[in-house]
């Protein structure tokens, strides 16, 4: 294939059948079932400075009661089908007084209580996190004549500007975005840009001002066994907080490709705090609530229901998208611009059972960064700077973590000799 064919952005991986690739991306489908130690004050990004803690109160969440939850509970039945015997569940206890049906009453006592106040939450807890980070988390409902679903985003700009998933939105062409907010106000929203290979993309709500941007940390800060905190819209159940911590680091995702076969693939912060369908787009933090990563896909396992589908869940397995390495890009859609990313100039695959580890190469473009390193055919990359490569996804990953125009060095076996150069990072803006 010609380099204007399949633009390369690390190595170019065959999709794995749909059947076969344990991952799912966290958000609920269109129709039938649903379908990777930051310091206390985090720094800003140059396109959306980062947010001083607020010393006021979260706004409250008058608007939507019983209602919301009810809403809810009925988009939930009606896109993950399995789901309705849960929703039930949860709307009978949602109208219920927390009386037991009895006019007796309870016989009076006469020991004393000692009344507690009420006292704010401790720093780093998870309860200050929630309070600190739930205005800024939105639920985003996208409908259309296939079908409807939703998913979560992360308010950038106090004018409305939002971070989410590219699959939350991809095919909103034609229908209507629609983002809820924590007050319980919502308003239409357009999509400004879309990055399928990075899954990322920016919203702007219209008619909105005075929201509370989220604080954007540094996810290149976190360590293995960190606590941190997931916040999103499960299954339609908006403004839902789960806790966890860092299980691992720079795992490499792929969850499909795009229209041209390139491989969505990223170099992933893995978390065991509970992600779920609907959950995707929505925020990972730190401990001091500063988002380091986009919780955007989960491991499955899944089962057969009653009803014969498939049901995919939280099974302490979820991904989320390092902060560090998509904002250039979230600063390009935000701008009208189009997304650029790195690219070696290579197709790649996974060695032969036996093999050594290592992405095998299978073409190079001719006058790519690699092709003037000296790769070829057959060679084998083993090492990206100080990052070992296991195979095919873990290349792509890694080479998704640079920029165009990065300096690396990269590190390959061909004959059995192994070799190494320093090169420069081409840009998929300049192919033909």
């Amino acid at each position: 294939m010609s380099d204007g064919q399949t633009p390369q952005h690390g190595g170019q991986h065959h999709p794995r059948p749909a059947q076969d690739n344990p991952y799912e991306r966290a958000s609920t489908g269109w129709t039938g079932a649903g379908p990777h130690p930051a310091p206390a004050a985090p720094p800003g990004h140059p396109g959306f400075p980062a947010q001083q803690p607020t010393q006021t109160p979260p706004r409250g969440r008058s608007g939507r009661g019983r209602a919301g939850l009810a809403a809810a509970v009925v988009a939930t039945s009606l896109l993950v089908g399995g789901g309705a015997g849960i929703g039930g569940a949860a709307w009978w206890d949602a109208t219920q007084d927390g009386s037991s049906g009895s006019s007796q009453e309870s016989p009076v006592s006469t020991s004393q209580v000692s009344s507690q106040p009420d006292t704010p939450p401790a720093d780093g807890s998870v309860e200050s996190v929630a309070q600190k980070v739930l205005p800024s988390v939105v639920k985003i409902d996208v409908t259309t004549a296939e079908g409807a679903g939703s998913g979560s985003g992360i308010i950038l700009t106090a004018d409305g500007t939002i971070l989410t998933n590219n699959h939350v939105v991809e095919g909103a062409e034609g229908g209507t975005v629609t983002v809820s907010f924590d007050d319980g106000t919502s308003a239409e929203a357009e999509v400004l840009g879309t990055d399928p290979l990075t899954d990322t993309a920016v919203i702007k709500a219209q008619g909105v001002s005075d929201l509370t941007p989220a604080t954007i940390g540094k996810s290149a800060n976190l360590g293995v066994g960190e606590g941190v905190v997931a916040v999103g819209s499960p299954f339609g159940l908006d403004a839902t907080v789960t806790s966890g911590i860092v299980s691992a680091l720079d795992r490499p995702v792929n969850v499909g490709s795009d229209d041209q076969g390139n491989s969505t693939t990223y170099p992933a912060i893995q978390t065991d705090a509970a992600i779920n369908p609907g959950n995707s787009g929505g925020p990972l933090v730190d401990m001091t609530g500063a988002v380091v990563g986009i919780n955007s896909s989960i491991r499955t396992a899944a089962s057969q229901s009653p009803y014969g589908q498939a049901q995919g869940g939280s099974i302490g397995l979820g991904f989320a998208i390092p902060i560090d390495e998509v904002m250039p890009i979230v600063d390009q859609m935000a701008a009208g611009e189009t997304p650029t990313h790195a690219r070696l100039g290579i197709q790649v695959g996974d060695p032969r059972t036996g093999d050594s580890a290592g992405a095998v190469v299978s073409e190079v473009t001719p006058g790519s960064t690699a092709d003037k390193a000296g790769l070829t055919a057959g060679s084998v990359i083993t090492q990206v700077d100080d990052q070992r490569i296991t195979g095919a996804d873990s290349l792509v990953a890694t080479i998704r973590s640079y920029r165009p125009g990065d300096s690396v060095t990269v590190t390959w076996t061909s004959g059995g000799d192994e070799q190494s150069a320093d090169l420069v990072l081409d840009s998929d803006a300049t192919q033909g």
